[in-house]
């Protein structure tokens, strides 16, 4: 129920963001009145330099469609500025036998909880 109320009931975010999407806090304090997970999203966003998707997912406890909905909220408010990941090779897509990438963004997961 939760994960439901937490989006509005809302499974599309407005703006496409991948798991490893990197996320950074802008300063900007949205106009409107946010709810409990945009606030906690906006914190975990405010905490480090970046953090990706993935991350805030893990922190927040939510699936990550949820959090691409908050994120996508907050990216349009001007709270949260959002940019695409960058693979090796700048080959624009992750290789299925990456394990490198995979193990960091693991390793990243796991100290983050």
């Amino acid at each position: 129920m939760r994960p439901y109320t937490a989006s509005g009931g809302r499974t599309r975010p407005a703006v496409a963001l991948d798991l490893l999407s990197l996320v950074c806090a802008t300063g900007v304090r949205p106009r409107v009145p946010l709810g409990a997970e945009h606030v906690l999203a906006l914190r975990c966003c405010a905490a480090a330099p970046a953090v990706t998707v993935a991350e805030v997912a893990g922190h927040l406890r939510l699936p990550a469609v949820v959090v691409k909905v908050l994120l996508s909220d907050l990216v349009e408010y001007g709270a949260v500025r959002a940019q695409a990941p960058r693979f090796p090779g700048g080959g624009g897509s992750l290789a299925a036998d990456d394990h490198t990438l995979l193990r960091a963004v693991l390793d990243g997961l796991r100290r983050r909880l």
